[in-house]
């Protein structure tokens, strides 16, 4: 008896393991676009995604002002579309919960079955709205102005899917023996750490792989409000014009230097975080060490508008350091620091240094604190003075996570930002200023180049990839260390 009741466990952990893919598939699905089954006519944004269309009511409707007010569609009908995605999304919403509480034991998984039921019955039943709303509009007096279409394809992968989950599901939880009735939900303590590290890896994806889905607008002639088919597919095209043409290459050359040169000055002076952490942890007044770190660490949280806005304040024509060194004679009236490109990458170092160098230094300050304290008594007994066990013993063991800091820093020399830049650029700078984040933007969004700038962007990830791999291996073969 329990040799059966044991292998109908085993089924129905199989059967589990095909639930949990077709949620997993389901859930990647909600996020993407071209797997959207509520597009249904011409009107709905092609950029959407099933999740889009069911949190976001005004981004559904947005290009049905006109179709509403000349009544060429009803709006009832993209009320249906929208309160049906929404279903379908809390659907595939409890079927995730109930991925989640399939590894825990016999009473867990009892009740995450219902979970799961619940929310394949949800699914289908916002599929049936979404093709219930198809019809409605499909019926609209007007169709050569809605151009109706039905997506079978995506509508089927979906319902497909909410069947597997619910007929697996039942099974499963026909094969499952009752749990005792003073039985407790529990999960192995392996189980739930993976739980806790997954809504941090369901970040990563959604921000920082999901827009990799966006490159593809490299490879086609598009310009915005464009669609992206094989007409309009070219290739490498916007790949050989950036060396085939003579501006463009100019202006990539200048901005890489711009870039390289911000980016090296940053890297060089990196030590300065450390050196500020240990200097501030040899200060033995508890209040006023709190006071330099608190006041040193806020302007990280101040906007580059407002540091801009201080700069103006001070250094402008009109500002009180201007006015300061005019009265004294230093220099002439009129004259305006932040105009001109002369010393202007040392400049925006010194502004960033101050704006990011008590925030840089909490993590150093966090590594001095786990340093054995033992050796600093030691040194004591030693004779070592303080700057002798600053120097033996307070850099040896930030050594570590200084390295760590410079190979992402390494990584990072492509990407110094764009906000800092932006707000300090002017006509006189300009040239001097531009990096490679403010030069894709200005390409993407300004000049309306968006598959240069995408190309620029996915050749900027994939060279910042190669350098933190070779940073990575120079200090694997070097320290022995290494990140990865």
């Amino acid at each position: 008896m329990n040799k059966q009741i044991q292998g109908k466990e085993k089924i129905a952990g199989y059967l589990y393991y095909v639930t949990r893919i077709a949620t997993l598939l389901s859930i990647v699905m909600i996020f993407f676009p071209a797997f959207n089954p509520a597009k249904v006519c011409d009107f709905i944004n092609k950029n959407m995604s099933l999740f889009t269309s069911g949190i976001s009511y005004s981004g559904l409707v947005e290009q049905c002002v006109r179709a509403f007010r000349m009544e060429w569609v009803q709006e009832l009908s993209f009320q249906i579309i929208f309160v049906s995605s929404m279903i379908t999304c809390i659907g595939i919403a409890l079927e995730a919960v109930t991925a989640c509480m399939s590894v825990g034991n016999l009473k867990m998984k009892k009740r995450g079955n219902i979970f799961a039921i619940v929310g394949a019955v949800l699914q289908v039943i916002g599929l049936i709205g979404i093709y219930v709303a198809y019809t409605q509009i499909a019926q609209t007096t007007k169709p050569e102005k809605v151009i109706p279409y039905f997506p079978v394809r995506n509508w089927v992968m979906f319902f497909a899917l909410a069947m597997v989950v619910l007929v697996l599901t039942i099974v499963a939880h026909v094969l499952l023996p009752k749990p005792e009735k003073d039985a407790k939900m529990e999960m192995e303590s392996k189980f739930k750490l993976f739980l806790m590290f997954l809504p941090f890896a369901a970040l990563t994806f959604v921000f920082s792989y999901l827009p990799l889905y966006g490159w593809r607008y490299a490879f086609f002639d598009y310009t915005s409000g464009g669609t992206l088919s094989a007409e309009n597919f070219v290739g490498f095209k916007w790949f050989t014009l950036l060396f085939q043409n003579e501006a463009t290459r100019a202006d990539i050359v200048r901005v890489l230097r711009n870039t390289l040169a911000m980016s090296g000055l940053g890297i060089a002076t990196s030590w300065c975080a450390m050196a500020f952490a240990i200097l501030l942890n040899e200060v033995k007044v508890p209040w006023f060490r709190r006071f330099v770190q608190t006041f040193t660490t806020i302007p990280n949280f101040i906007s580059w508008v407002l540091v801009y806005a201080i700069a103006l304040a001070i250094f402008a024509s009109d500002g009180f350091i201007s006015s300061i060194m005019v009265n004294t004679g230093v220099w002439d009236a009129g004259k305006n620091m932040l105009m001109g490109d002369e010393h202007i990458w040392l400049k925006m170092l010194a502004w960033g240094m101050w704006k990011g160098i008590g925030w840089s230094a909490i993590i150093y300050i966090a590594g001095i604190s786990g340093i054995d304290q033992q050796l600093y008594e030691a040194a004591t007994v030693d004779g070592a003075g303080r700057f002798q066990k600053m120097w033996h013993i307070t850099v040896p063991g930030l050594l570590p996570t200084y390295m760590v800091m410079l190979l992402m820093a390494v990584a990072g020399i492509l990407s110094n930002g764009m906000d800092q830049y932006m707000v300090f650029e002017n006509p006189t700078n300009t040239d001097v200023i531009s990096v490679l984040d403010l030069y894709v933007y200005k390409l993407g969004i300004v000049n309306g180049r968006i598959p240069m700038s995408t190309m620029i962007g996915m050749a900027k990830s994939i060279i910042s990839v190669v350098l933190l791999f070779m940073a990575n291996g120079i200090s694997k073969l070097t320290r022995g260390e290494s990140i990865i």
